[in-house]
Parts: C-alpha cells; structure tokens; sequence
C-alpha cells in the first residue's frame, strides 16, 4: 500500500505576478523549482497565508534567478501581489519506505530568496 507524503514545500513565497489571462497557471523562478525537486507541469497545492484560499493548480517555468512567483489564469483569483503563500507537492510513498522518507523544505525570504533548506519541521509543543 501506497500512502501520500508531501514531497516538497516552498514556505514563505511571495506573490510578484497574478496574471488572469496568462496561459499557465503558477509560474516559479526555475531555480527554485529545482532546489525543491518540482518539475514544471507538476501538481502542486497553494495554500495562501494572507486571504486563506486554498486551491490546486501546476507549475511552469518562470526565469531563473528571478525570484517569480506568479499565479495565473483562473487561480489569479485567489491571489494578489505581496501575498505570502506555501507552495506544496506530493509523493506516494510505499508503506514500507514511509520511516526513512523525507521531503525537501524550502523557506523563502520576502524577495523569494532560500534562506533554509531542511527535511523536518520541528515538533509543535504546547
């Protein structure tokens, strides 16, 4: 059995673009995107910090080094310039892989530089 582990979070990103009639629909400064281990066209959740909207859309390739995060087409909606969002994908793991797994976590300053790179998050305490 299969179970569904995420793969790779961007936390931190802040929107630079929200472009309605653009054709695609998130486009991430490509080196980002590697750093996380996305691909373009790969699924990924958004979940917005600022306004709460939550929604599902694909990757496409934004310039390297650039720093964009632009949420087009219909998902334009759901975002604006200057919000922060978390950025997520997926994987299905195998039940038997699931205790060496680790996902790639990507924090992001307000210019949508890495500032930390790690494969856990620390347990929330009381």
């Amino acid at each position: 059995m299969d179970l569904t582990f995420l793969k790779s979070k961007l936390h931190g990103a802040i929107v630079t673009h929200s472009e309605l009639d653009y054709d695609g629909s998130c486009a991430i400064d490509s080196d980002i995107l590697a750093q996380a281990s996305i691909n373009e066209y790969e699924k990924i959740d958004i979940y917005n910090i600022t306004n709460g909207e939550r929604f599902s859309t694909y990757t496409i390739l934004a310039q390297p080094g650039s720093g964009i995060i632009s949420v087009n087409g219909a998902a334009a909606h759901k975002a604006n310039p200057g919000d922060k969002l978390v950025i997520c994908s997926y994987i299905n793991v195998p039940q038997n892989q699931v205790k060496k797994y680790e996902p790639i976590l990507i924090y992001l300053d307000s210019n949508n530089k890495i500032i930390k790179k790690t494969d856990s998050i620390a347990m929330q305490l009381v």
